[in-house]
């Protein structure tokens, strides 16, 4: 592997990392209380099994049906063979990718995407080799009767071209041996997508023959890339912020064989950058079956040894019509948000619009937040011509925006520091009564009460950290999901999409935390206290930033370094220097206890 990784976003991390922040915001509210009170002032390969029908998951499975029957030839008419003697190849090409098929099972044995590069500098090859080899290669026939399936998919087709076609090209292969007739059209032009149709008889009986797409991608090298992998099918409706309902099933929930029904506008399979997706013509009768298997691979691919290897498992689908002849369009290619939208699924009865596939890129929880952001993003990034400056100017505006509220708390957080002793004083009044005390609630009046007399607002102080989580978790879901970002430099970091390879960036983010504490008064606490909590703020978030995508540590940086500058002024301020001399006075009194 070269030195710079590309490491894939654990799916579960933005929850986890919603919660951390949620977490940390009610134990900063919960623990001044507390303190003012005692402080002196390899797996196994799964059976097949059915998936759950309940949303959000996807639709119950069905169980493999029989080949329809509904095309029969006559015995009496025999079926002339149609065979090649010698495997042979053919290119289809243009501006953005390089197909090479073979005619030994009309399959692809590579997909090289041109704009992209993998983590060697080479242009991307979307093959899962060391996979496909094994469970199937792009394009191969995916049929319930696995005799046939490898049949099929090991035939020597006869191809209607050969050698190095530019597009628009259409290539057809074509196979019989008087039991079995299959013919596979496909037809490309100069997008990212090709149309595809398919056709099999087998002893008379027109066969239920899916496309696949069975062992995963070629940028899949590392243990979190193989875990980003994820079947997705979208068959209508949007979620609760107006988005498309996809239906995402993660890898370790994937059962190997499933079938799931439609109606499906499209489906398929994804890791974190790249996606291949079947659009049906006839989403109404289409079906998709899952796959995933298990693949041995080198511990160290820059000097593989047989006897240090890792278990990963990758998936793979195979989408069609259940009722006879597959006909239907293949994506395969980049997550970019501009591609994306300007590929349609069919139309289905009642539909007001066809669909695009941008559900294809996830923005997460806070996707109404992300998408902006990223378009925004990509808007600065033509003027600049470097993501990770585009970062930081969209960083210094964001922060510029929110300063007016970053003030208002800063002052309510002095004036709750001024209120503080006349807080404290209503409190031992009424220490001697019990929580279930009646009374107990005229002391919450009269707290209330001097709050409104001093214009104080109890959590004033936390208002701009709270306004500021959903950005950072938009901001980790945005970077996870922009392939713009991929492989995007900025000084020392070669890839603001993975981790800061010298950890740089996580450091400043602990120390800009840090003084940020330090400099900033907090309402109604202890000195003593407040120091352990700037302690374990940094601590706390250095943590959650050490493997973070370098971009989002990036904006989370240089936030503090404005965040700094803007406390310093505010410090200098006259309410800054009356608080500081408040916390002075304080601490001379907690010191002579």
């Amino acid at each position: 592997m070269s030195e710079f990784k590309n490491p894939q976003q654990d799916p579960g991390l933005e929850r986890r990392l919603l919660l951390v922040f949620a977490l940390t915001f009610l134990i900063i509210l919960a623990v001044q209380p507390i303190l003012k009170r005692f402080a002196p002032a390899a797996p196994e390969e799964p059976k097949p099994v059915q998936q759950q029908a309940a949303t959000p998951t996807p639709p119950a499975p069905l169980s493999p049906p029989s080949a329809p029957k509904s095309s029969r030839s006559t015995a009496s008419t025999p079926v002339p063979t149609k065979q090649a003697t010698a495997e042979s190849e053919v290119v289809i090409e243009n501006d953005l990718y390089r197909i090479t098929f073979t005619n030994r099972g009309a399959q692809v044995k590579s997909w090289v995407l041109k704009k992209f590069d993998d983590d060697f500098g080479r242009p991307l090859e979307l093959v899962n080799s060391p996979a496909a080899s094994k469970y199937g290669f792009p394009l191969s026939l995916w049929t319930y009767d696995e005799t046939l399936r490898n049949k099929l998919n090991s035939a020597m087709y006869v191809s209607s071209a050969t050698g190095t076609q530019r597009t628009p090209a259409q290539v057809t292969f074509e196979y019989s041996d008087g039991d079995t007739t299959v013919r596979k059209s496909f037809g490309f032009d100069h997008s990212y997508v090709v149309r595809a149709e398919t056709t099999v008889t087998h002893n008379g009986n027109l066969q239920s023959a899916f496309l696949a797409w069975p062992a995963g991608f070629g940028d899949q090298t590392t243990p979190s890339a193989y875990a980003a992998g994820r079947i997705v099918s979208y068959s209508g409706g949007t979620n609760w912020h107006g988005g498309q309902a996809v239906q995402q099933i993660p890898i370790k929930k994937v059962s190997s064989g499933a079938t799931i029904n439609g109606p499906l506008l499209w489906a398929g399979a994804e890791d974190q950058y790249f996606a291949a997706v079947f659009l049906p013509d006839q989403p109404e009768t289409a079906a998709l079956v899952t796959m995933r298997n298990v693949i041995e691979l080198p511990k160290n691919p820059e000097k593989p040894n047989p006897q240090e290897v890792v278990r990963e498992e990758v998936i793979g689908t195979a989408v069609g019509d259940l009722k006879g002849p597959t006909t239907e369009r293949v994506f395969v290619g980049p997550k970019e948000l501009d591609v994306v939208e300007s590929v349609h699924a069919a139309a289905m009865a009642g539909q007001q619009a066809p669909s695009d596939l941008r559900g294809l890129v996830n923005f997460g929880t806070f996707g109404i937040i992300a998408r902006p952001l990223f378009i925004w993003l990509r808007w600065t990034y033509k003027y600049v011509g470097n993501w990770g400056w585009a970062i930081i100017i969209q960083t210094v505006i964001i922060t510029l925006v929110l300063l007016p509220l970053r003030i208002s708390g800063m002052k309510s957080s002095l004036k709750m520091q001024k209120a503080a002793p006349q807080i404290k004083a209503i409190q031992e009044k009424y220490k001697k009564y019990s929580m279930r005390d009646p009374r107990r609630a005229q002391m919450n009046q009269e707290v209330a009460a001097l709050y409104k007399k001093e214009g104080v607002n109890p959590v004033g102080g936390c208002l701009p950290l709270v306004l500021q989580m959903p950005f950072l978790i938009a901001y980790y879901a945005m970077l996870g999901a922009a392939i713009e970002l991929r492989h995007a430099h900025w000084l020392w970091v070669r890839d603001l999409s993975s981790p800061d390879p010298w950890h740089i960036l996580p450091i400043l983010v602990i120390l800009g935390t840090l003084l940020v504490q330090r400099m900033t008064p907090a309402a109604g606490m202890d000195p003593a206290q407040q120091k352990m909590m700037n302690l374990m703020m940094p601590l706390m978030l250095g943590v959650i930033s050490w493997n973070l995508a370098a971009g989002l540590c990036l904006y989370w940086a240089f936030s503090n370094l404005i965040a700094i500058v803007q406390q310093v002024v505010m410090n200098r301020t006259e309410l800054g220097r009356e608080m500081r001399a408040e916390l002075e006075k304080r601490a001379r009194k907690s010191k002579g206890k």
